[in-house]
């Protein structure tokens, strides 16, 4: 088509102007429209196929394992096409490498800060549980303080009534009275062991001035020394003695402070039961005289749980109490024939200046004595 065209430009014929003459002949652009004809539709047909292209890769889709470098335009030959497929440079694997960190990362943190916020919750609801705890705990202690105060001050003015047991209240008050009889005696045994000690350590220093006044004295050396032995003699037996009379004051003191003591502690924790009971006893009855819709119903059933558990409580220490006071009665009448039999014959043994009975006293009770110069104990049994 292109060739016809061209042949029919070259054939064409001259033109004349209206003299017959040939004249100035126009500028002949013939060559040049061929040339711009065939230029179109050159344009035409690379645009049709670049269309074509297009429509392929977009329908196809890009795959970047297969992307292929073109050298030259879509006409050219099939030698400056290189495929990248087999091409798997650094940057690829790096990419894929940092966008899995990047995810396991932005997992990590994620699930960081939820157990860390998680953690936190739990703690403060804990702290919550414990401050709640805390609040009804008072709430309880003040409303069972009131309770008992309000007892107390009805009892005091005569006005509320108290459980009273006539025969454990009549132990209670012998078990009182002994106690500070049983005091005296020991601020007395005390009294006296300090009192002869001193007596026994001023025999000493006589007997040791009365023997060197008989090595001093030739013209009275006989006569300081019999008092010296007589000074000496009594000293000894005063020693033993105070081992039996300290003997006899360790026990009272463990029988009054430790044994005693102990038993009125659990008669301290009956009375404050027994408080306790009489208080919720009252306001169970108060609540009985009451009205009886649904919200008193409940109130009573309340105070009557609560009564209930007191009652056990105070049963519970008034056995206690009967319990002990039963064997500190017989632990008391136990020790106290030991001891004062002991305290008998000691000072009977003494003041009469048998001293093979003293002696004999004391092993009879296992009683040990301290070597002399033991008088000031040593620093680990003052520890």
């Amino acid at each position: 088509m292109t060739d016809s065209i061209m042949s029919k430009a070259a054939t064409m014929e001259i033109p004349i102007n209206s003299n017959g003459d040939t004249g100035t002949l126009p500028e002949d652009d013939s060559l040049e429209q061929a040339a711009n004809l065939q230029w179109s539709l050159d344009e035409q047909v690379g645009s049709s196929r670049g269309t074509r292209d297009l429509q392929q890769v977009m329908v196809s889709g890009p795959n970047l394992n297969e992307t292929s470098i073109v050298s030259g335009g879509y006409g050219g030959t099939a030698e400056g096409i290189i495929s990248t497929s087999s091409i798997k440079g650094p940057a690829v694997r790096y990419n894929a490498e940092f966008n899995k960190r990047i995810s396991v990362e932005g997992i990590g943190s994620n699930m960081h800060h939820s157990s860390s916020s998680s953690s936190s919750m739990t703690a403060e609801e804990a702290s919550r549980g414990v401050a709640v705890e805390k609040i009804e705990t008072v709430k309880k202690w003040g409303l069972n303080t009131y309770k008992c105060t309000k007892q107390m001050i009805s009892e005091r003015f005569g006005r509320g009534s108290r459980t009273v047991d006539l025969e454990l209240e009549a132990q209670i008050e012998v078990l009182r009275d002994t106690k500070k009889k049983y005091e005296n005696v020991l601020r007395l045994a005390r009294a006296l062991t300090n009192h002869f000690y001193n007596m026994v350590q001023t025999q000493h220093a006589l007997g040791d001035t009365f023997a060197d006044l008989s090595q001093k004295s030739p013209e009275l050396r006989d006569e300081f020394g019999y008092n010296a032995e007589t000074q000496k003699l009594l000293c000894k037996n005063g020693e033993t003695l105070l081992g039996a009379v300290n003997f006899f004051v360790s026990s009272i003191n463990t029988l009054v402070n430790k044994t005693m003591e102990d038993s009125l502690m659990t008669i301290k924790m009956y009375e404050g039961a027994r408080l306790e009971f009489d208080a919720y006893r009252s306001d169970l009855e108060e609540l009985s005289l009451g009205p009886k819709d649904a919200v008193a119903m409940a109130r009573i059933d309340a105070a009557q749980q609560q009564y209930q558990v007191q009652k056990d409580k105070y049963e519970r220490l008034r056995s206690d109490v009967i319990i002990k006071l039963k064997f500190l009665e017989e632990n008391k009448v136990k020790v106290m024939h030991k001891q004062l039999l002991l305290f008998h014959n000691a000072i009977s043994a003494y003041f009469a200046g048998n001293q093979q009975q003293l002696e004999q006293t004391l092993k009879q009770f296992n009683i040990k004595l301290r070597p002399p110069g033991a008088d000031k104990p040593s620093w680990l049994e003052e520890q």
